[in-house]
């Protein structure tokens, strides 16, 4: 599979997996299909479950134009803050290099980047740590502190990612998501969806007391392990951050198209 189509299977994962997160806790949230748009916003305090995302193909600077500010104009219209999601290998050259200028005409400001990844990686040998016991998430208590170790690692109010992710059905019930345990300490978690042949990894995160001794890795590689013994899928598909990177890189993704991630100008 070429860049270009695993770029647009990462858009086609985030539209499809962030549809079920969004309307697992509330049917009547903001899902919809505009013209090469896909809103997906739960008007969450958890900004991640808030999105907007460009999903055409080939989009040229005039049409990249027009929709950053139909994104823009759909933000505008939300209580709680979000992020649009841009895959820049689904813009031709002209419209990347004029990305920049026109977010910040349709008073958009770049927030952070990451990068889609994906893998024909499984099956993985069973993950072991020397530290960590596993622990599937099932209870509210686990949820809880699966939505705190999310919360210490990627800067967001305790509170507003457990008001996110509390009373899930989506990642107690239908998603492999795991705490990894230090001690009977969670340090770190991960989650895997099955979508569409795919196994989505969604949510890692690891506590910024204990990070780079591997305990995302191993807790990313037991989700996966346990999703596609259930499955028997074996192709991986997530959207990382640069700093996360190089742990899915060690487990045998490639990155693929950049993301740009955009908020609300102030």
């Amino acid at each position: 599979m070429d860049l270009h189509a695993q770029s647009v299977e990462s858009s086609e994962q985030l539209a499809a997996v962030w549809r079920r997160a969004v309307l697992d806790r509330d049917t009547a949230a903001d899902v919809r299909d505009l013209p090469g748009l896909a809103v997906r916003w739960a008007e969450s305090g958890f900004p991640f479950w808030n999105c907007v995302a460009l999903t055409e193909r080939g989009t040229d600077a005039e049409l990249l134009a027009r929709r950053l500010e139909g994104a823009a104009a759909v933000m505008r219209t939300k209580r709680r803050p979000g992020f649009l999601w841009i895959f820049e290998h689904l813009l031709d050259g002209p419209a990347r290099a004029a990305l920049e200028p026109a977010a910040e005409r349709a008073g958009l400001r770049h927030a952070f980047s990451g990068a889609g990844m994906a893998g024909d990686v499984l099956p993985l040998p069973e993950p072991a740590h020397r530290d960590l016991t596993f622990a599937r998430v099932r209870t509210e208590e686990q949820l809880a502190a699966y939505a705190d170790l999310n919360a210490r690692a990627y800067g967001f109010p305790t509170q507003e990612v457990r008001d996110g992710l509390s009373g899930s059905a989506l990642w107690t019930a239908g998603a492999y998501a795991y705490l990894a345990l230090r001690e009977g300490e969670p340090v770190a978690c991960a989650g895997a969806v099955e979508e569409a042949g795919r196994l989505f990894v969604a949510l890692v995160a690891t506590d910024p007391r204990w990070q780079r001794r591997g305990y995302g890795e191993a807790v990313t590689r037991k989700a996966l392990y346990e999703a596609s013994r259930a499955t028997g899928l074996t192709r991986a598909v997530l959207h990382a951050t640069e700093a996360g990177a190089p742990v899915y890189r060690r487990i045998g993704l490639a990155p693929n198209s950049p993301i740009r991630f955009y908020a609300l100008g102030d």
